[in-house]
């Protein structure tokens, strides 16, 4: 009797034994040690899945290459954009006077980790510090004063990350949201009151002169829009036909759960690069904030849902064109800071959650 009692126990602890290797198993797994379900590889990174596509960037700060945030950067992204520091105003406020130090930090961290780096922005309507095109009482600068300051500053900048920073949005949103085809330069912008048009083939001139071996963009937002599409494809043949340096055209990609269509991003992709040009999206975050008549823009399970598809969507059509796509970045790195966050609601529109974990979306654009 006494041996039987024996023989139990040892089968009881064996089996718990069982049971215990099962549960670490099972926990590991789900702690990224092995594969979840549907058989997506959780110890890849972002920049992993994509290594046979296109390299996935993130715009940062210099804050946010530090702790638990750069330690999901280098992880998920193989490309860095500085989301403020590389804009004329941050890094030439006054003339002669460049604030190099955030931009600096950015390109070394980009270089220690093996990371790209894409410049945003050397022209711009906003984030251009005034005395670059008008005098103290706010008058427009003649425009060959006002073309010199540009220019000083373009070739400044671009010298000094040659070879460091690969492509360059040279010029941001000239092109106006307007319903009206005949309506195409944003004519609010100081540039062009200064210039009109004559500024655009200079500043490309410029850029390239400074680096020639700089991949030269030109970057805007609602471009899947069939009539801003138009109109940006309508100005770039026409540079393009004057022997402007223009290599590549970024579509943001500051999206909605609804927008655009399926139709109208393959349609933009297909445009744009007909003339030659790369395409990359530079800017994707997909806002779960509905407007300004939206009164609620929580997380709610349908929003979340709906941003998924939206993602998957997007993604399985990049893939589909991997051969023209040279890039994707996003628009900052979580949910726990957005520069849509705005007014007390916040859009939740990236790929990684407040608590820096991914979210369901991530799992959809992965998993393929």
């Amino acid at each position: 009797m006494k041996n039987r009692s024996l023989i139990k126990k040892a089968l009881i602890a064996l089996a718990s034994g069982f049971a215990f290797i099962t549960a670490i198993i099972l926990l590991g797994s789900c702690n990224g040690f092995g594969k979840l379900g549907g058989g997506v590889d959780s110890t890849k990174g972002l920049k992993d899945f994509y290594a046979d596509y296109f390299p996935i960037g993130v715009a940062v700060s210099p804050r946010s290459l530090e702790g638990e945030q750069g330690e999901l950067i280098k992880k998920n992204f193989n490309s860095l954009t500085a989301e403020n520091v590389m804009k004329p105003a941050l890094i030439q406020p006054k003339k002669g006077e460049f604030n190099w130090a955030d931009a600096d930090k950015i390109v070394e961290f980009a270089q220690a980790n093996g990371m790209k780096v894409r410049g945003h922005t050397l022209c711009w309507h906003a984030q251009t510090g005034q005395w670059m095109y008008q005098d103290s009482l706010g008058n427009l600068l003649p425009k060959e004063e006002a073309l010199a300051n540009l220019k000083d500053h373009i070739t400044a900048v671009v010298s000094r990350y040659k070879g460091k920073v690969y492509g360059w949005d040279v010029l941001n949103e000239i092109v106006v949201d307007d319903t009206s085809a005949a309506k195409v330069y944003r004519e609010s912008s100081p540039w062009y009151k200064v210039a009109g048009t004559d500024f655009i083939p200079l500043i490309y001139k410029w850029a390239h002169e400074a680096d020639p071996d700089a991949i030269l963009f030109y970057n805007d937002y609602n471009t899947e829009n069939p009539i801003k599409r138009d109109k940006i494809y309508n100005m770039l043949k026409g540079l393009l036909d004057q022997g402007v340096p223009i290599h590549a055209v970024g579509l943001q990609a500051h999206w909605k759960l609804n927008d655009p269509t399926e139709e109208n991003l393959r349609a933009a992709i297909d445009k744009f690069s007909s003339l030659g040009l790369d395409v990359q999206l530079t800017e994707l975050d997909i806002t779960v904030n509905m407007g300004r008549n939206d009164p609620d823009s929580t997380f709610t399970a349908e929003r979340e849902q709906k941003q998924l598809e939206q993602y998957k969507m997007a993604f399985n059509v990049l893939r589909d064109n991997k051969k023209k796509i040279t890039g994707v970045t996003f628009w900052n790195v979580s949910d726990r800071g957005s520069w849509l966050d705005r007014g007390g609601k916040k859009a939740y529109p990236l790929l990684f959650d407040e608590n820096l974990k991914p979210k369901k979306a991530f799992w959809a654009v992965v998993d393929f």
